[in-house]
């Protein structure tokens, strides 16, 4: 395993194309990105375009997506040359059961739709790069670059340090689209069923599971 003192000291003025690089270099396809395809998710998956066109991208199909949003990763994965990989769950969740599972525990409906998915395929890797940003809620505020999960994977986070204002210049500055929903008030995009328009325009995942206490999936703490 790396050091991530060393590699957080390293890379602590780096660009994120620079630590993708090193990533991809040092790993090779045992390195994957995941991503939800959503306006927040075109930085970092045009990085990867730009930088290591052959990682692997991992989108979570719940079965529960908004049409937008799977009509928006395909067109990016068209012309981007991204290499997708849908990862499913072992048995999809069903409308008729989707409202027992929520009733029961919202952080079961997502333990069994994203993070038990999620941990399948990651259980050969050896780097996990995600493009989370510690602007963007409590929970993630301390987060560096690099850090080892609990299964001894190197966890990436080559966007950690950016503001909100940093990601939207780099956004407009190369011309990168925008969700079909952004500009419906959709900041923050996962399943249908658990996304509306954001409530506070200052907390962009304040339309996520927005009538639970609820705020993240498990994805960036369960597997920690």
């Amino acid at each position: 395993m790396a050091n991530v003192e060393y590699l957080n000291k390293r890379f602590a003025e780096a660009k994120p194309e620079e630590i993708l690089l090193w990533c991809w270099e040092s790993f090779g396809e045992l390195a994957v990105t995941t991503s939800s395809f959503q306006s927040q998710s075109v930085a970092l998956l045009y990085m990867i375009s730009q930088v290591v066109p052959k990682m692997p991208v991992l989108f979570l199909d719940t079965g529960f997506h908004f049409p937008e949003t799977l009509a928006f990763r395909d067109a990016l994965t068209e012309q981007w040359g991204l290499k997708l990989v849908n990862i499913r769950p072992e048995a999809f969740i069903t409308q008729e059961n989707l409202t027992e599972l929520r009733s029961i525990d919202p952080d079961y409906c997502c333990l069994h739709a994203k993070v038990a998915p999620l941990q399948r395929a990651l259980a050969d890797k050896k780097a996990w790069v995600t493009g989370i940003r510690r602007e963007q809620t409590f929970q993630r505020q301390n987060i560096p670059c690099f850090m080892e999960t609990t299964g001894g994977m190197l966890k990436v986070m080559p966007l950690a340090s950016w503001t909100q204002a940093q990601l939207s210049n780099y956004i407009q500055t190369n011309h990168l689209p925008a969700h079909p929903l952004k500009n419906a008030g959709y900041l923050s995009i996962g399943c249908a069923p658990c996304t509306i328009p954001v409530v506070n325009e200052y907390d962009e995942r304040s339309g996520r599971w927005s009538t639970y206490t609820k705020t993240e999936c498990g994805l960036h703490t369960t597997m920690l």
